[in-house]
């Protein structure tokens, strides 16, 4: 994984110092809430409901155990013993004293983290597939070009305040694990008719209250030409964004009111204008980068003795069954590690856990950790010959749930628990959906299943990209939840149906389990995913289950 240079150290430790400053003098009251805005922002310091946040950036989703051992310790030490994991795979901490931020940015520096750019107009945090350097679909690792990606955008003087925030991801296999087609910029990676790896560059997806899938701007964008392109892209949009209404300022609104044609050709033009100014720079910072993502020393061994386990453990075989990927070295196995246990807040781990992954790294998976977008954590390689006693340190501090990708590991937003904008609750109901499916003992019977949940209009749950997306509102002071059907966040991607009208909250897990019902009854064989059975019959026998005396009354 990259390692912070001089420059890179000096420039984050100054940044503490500067923010240290502004914390002090609006605690002395020379500076106002209002005047003090837009300084903790630019440093991933927000106000919620009850407290300040910070939102700590894990880049393209990488770290090691040092690093997990100190969000540990900052939990421990300045929260209230756990942090949050998100869809960006950032970690917040919602309980911080203001006096306190600068010492946590200060034990972040030590071990090369920071909050810069996790919040505020400017480009965030680029993310990238969870899988990347392990997964067996790869082209190419991606986290150099995010890294690349990184330091450019990290303090760039024409795009820290643009129209809106500016999201970008990337993935380097034919299977988008890292939604790339809901970002203002997606870049997946492919290769040309020669065989050569380059970029389809995605521009304009996003969720919130006008949902749209990214449309591609350029089929197939050579290496060398991808960061004045990106720039390109970015500087476009800063001059015709809008910025009277924020609310329509994202790109998404951008190339949708000019088009994507007219976009494409501004773009090509000021690419035109300022690819020669990179002057091959890039490619030489990118050549260095690369060099701090080489594999590690992957072991041969054999795994018979995993086989064994597998055949007298029905635990074992049951979380090796969900909770495994693919590994590209032979003998490895990819670990996604649940932060869904049943009943539990989903994306929260504990100190106590965040210390034990970090020792399970050290020990099984050559020092590396990665956070998903689906709010879980993956050991990138594991020897299949350390699973068993892998599983055996996971299991005894809750962490061993067999749930991957199944009912119950969804994705939720805080909700009106904590976010200042929610209109509804999503963690009550992402764990009564949870904890109702364990009961009735259905999870792997249903099989692949993605359920996100929002408890507001902006999305942060990534309601509209979920199999079954369910979205939070207030409706004349009630807390009311709508269904949407059919979305998906992978290559595939699509933006779910409303099913309906909305759910109170009492409803909202008979609903859910209405649904799923039908999906059961209607599957042609148990192969078929609930999202290919929405696919191939519409969305009619799913209403007529959300909707029964609706349909009662249609009939009579």
């Amino acid at each position: 994984m990259y390692r912070y240079n001089d420059f890179d150290d000096a420039f984050v430790r100054a940044r503490v110092a500067q923010f240290r400053a502004q914390v002090n003098r609006r605690i002395e009251g020379s500076l106002t809430e209002d005047e003090f805005k837009p300084l903790r922002l630019m440093n991933g310091l927000y106000l919620q409901l009850h407290a300040y946040m910070l939102r700590v950036a894990i880049p393209y989703g990488t770290l090691n155990s040092a690093q997990m051992r100190r969000l540990a310790h900052i939990a421990r030490r300045w929260d209230k013993g756990y942090g949050h994991f998100t869809t960006r795979q950032n970690i917040q901490f919602n309980w911080p004293r203001l006096q306190d931020v600068p010492d946590m940015l200060d034990a972040l520096a030590d071990v090369q983290m920071h909050a810069i750019q996790t919040s505020g107009n400017t480009i965030r945090n680029v993310t990238a597939d969870h899988f990347a350097g392990a997964a067996a679909d790869e082209i190419e690792d991606p986290r150099p070009v995010a890294e690349l990606l990184r330091q450019w955008s990290t303090d760039h003087p024409e795009f820290q305040f643009l129209p809106r925030k500016f999201k970008i991801a990337v993935t380097g296999s034919p299977n988008d694990r890292a939604v790339t087609r809901a970002h203002d910029i997606g870049l997946r990676m492919v290769r040309n008719a020669a065989g050569a790896p380059g970029f389809e560059v995605i521009v304009g997806g996003g969720l919130g209250r006008t949902p749209m899938i990214g449309q591609v701007i350029r089929d197939f964008l050579p290496k060398e030409d991808l960061l004045p392109y990106v720039e390109a892209i970015v500087s476009v949009y800063n001059l015709l964004g809008r910025r009277d209404n924020k609310y329509k300022a994202r790109i998404k609104i951008t190339v949708a009111e000019n088009g994507l044609e007219k976009i494409r050709a501004l773009v090509d033009d000021r690419f035109q204008q300022i690819r020669g100014q990179f002057g091959g720079f890039d490619q030489e910072l990118l050549d260095q980068i690369e060099q701090s993502f080489a594999p590690p020393a992957f072991r041969a061994a054999p795994t018979e003795a995993f086989e064994a386990e597998r055949a007298a453990n029905p635990g074992f075989r049951s979380w090796t069954d969900t909770n495994l990927s693919e590994h590209r070295a032979a003998g490895y196995a990819i670990v996604s590690v649940s932060l869904k246990a049943h009943g539990q807040t989903p994306g929260d781990a504990t100190a106590e856990q965040m210390d034990v992954l970090a020792d399970l790294a050290e020990r099984f998976g050559h020092d590396e950790l990665r956070i998903s977008h689906e709010q879980n954590v993956i050991l990138p390689h594991v020897h299949k010959v350390d699973l068993p006693q892998l599983y055996e340190v996971l299991r005894a501090n809750g962490l061993a749930t067999a749930n991957i990708g199944l009912v119950s590991d969804i994705i939720a937003c805080p909700g009106m628990d904590y976010c200042a904008l929610a209109t509804a609750r999503s963690i009550p109901v992402a764990q009564d959906i949870a904890t109702r499916f364990d009961a009735l003992k259905l999870e792997h019977e249903i099989g692949p299943l993605k359920i996100k949940i929002s408890g507001c209009i902006n999305a942060c749950g990534h309601h509209h990209v979920g199999h079954i997306g369910i979205l939070g509102l207030d409706r004349a002071g009630v807390e009311n939840y709508q269904i949407t059907l059919g979305g998906d966040g992978a290559e595939t991607a699509a933006i779910g149906e409303r099913a309906g009208p909305g759910f109170a909250y009492d409803e909202i897990v008979p609903a859910i389990e209405r649904l799923i019902e039908a999906y059961l009854a209607h599957r042609e064989t148990p192969d078929e995913t609930f999202l290919d059975t929405y696919r191939r019959l519409g969305a009619a026998p799913f209403k007529a289950a959300l909707y029964p005396e609706k349909e009662k009354a249609h009939a009579a």
